[in-house]
């Protein structure tokens, strides 16, 4: 669901700038029943099996950014059954942070039931909506790129925050949790991994994640 296509997300974003939105910062429009479906599949054997393979997970506070929505990431390093996961949280729910700014950023390593546990309790870096992470959705993943993806944190991490205007460019522009957690898993080569263009809407591109898992996750 985009509305009226990237036009329309731009338009919105600049709404949500005047108004101050907090979180990860993305205006929104609510999802809907004409989004497209989520698979209700579950994924299994993410935590072990299939050590060769990758694997990539999506989790959300649909709370986050007043009901706009808020995404962190996991990714699988094969051979190993560790992962690491992460996110850009914006505590400060400024819309704008230079590089090299406080934007909440955190990473961490370890095995798939302990990311599930450090993610559903904020463990690392406690975020400011109503509940924590409380929803995930994942997928394996035949290609993988472990030390692209670890690249990629680090410029994520280094990079600032924006929803708005560039005051370097003045174009408009994004660099939120939404293109952190897409950065992070595309580096990653996610197979399956739906695109997010710029001022995406996180609630509704975490709809868009066709195949994917889809659960609740409660604090562990």
């Amino acid at each position: 669901m985009h509305i009226g296509g990237r036009r329309g997300l731009a338009v919105a974003a600049v709404i949500g700038a005047i108004v101050g939105v907090a979180g990860c910062g993305q205006p929104a429009a609510r999802a809907t029943a004409e989004t497209a479906p989520s698979s209700s599949r579950a994924i299994t054997g993410m935590a072990g099996a299939a050590p060769s393979r990758g694997a990539a997970c999506v989790f959300v506070k649909p709370d986050g950014a007043q009901k706009f929505g808020h995404v962190g990431w996991g990714f699988k390093v094969p051979g190993t059954g560790r992962w690491v996961y992460g996110a850009v949280e914006n505590p400060s729910a400024k819309l704008y942070t230079p590089p090299g700014g406080d934007i909440g950023a955190w990473h961490a390593e370890g095995s798939y039931d302990r990311m599930l546990s450090e993610m559903s309790t904020d463990a690392h870096y406690p975020g400011t909506s109503q509940h924590p992470y409380s929803r995930y959705r994942c997928t394996k993943s035949s290609t993988y790129d472990v030390n692209r993806a670890r690249a990629m944190i680090r410029t994520v991490e280094a990079r600032g925050f924006l929803v708005g205007v560039d005051p370097r460019t003045g174009k408009l522009t994004s660099r939120d949790c939404l293109d952190a957690t897409y950065d992070v898993l595309k580096a990653y080569r996610t197979k399956g991994l739906t695109p997010a263009p710029k001022l995406s809407i996180p609630n509704v591109w975490v709809e868009e994640l066709w195949g994917w898992s889809d659960r609740q996750l409660a604090p562990r």
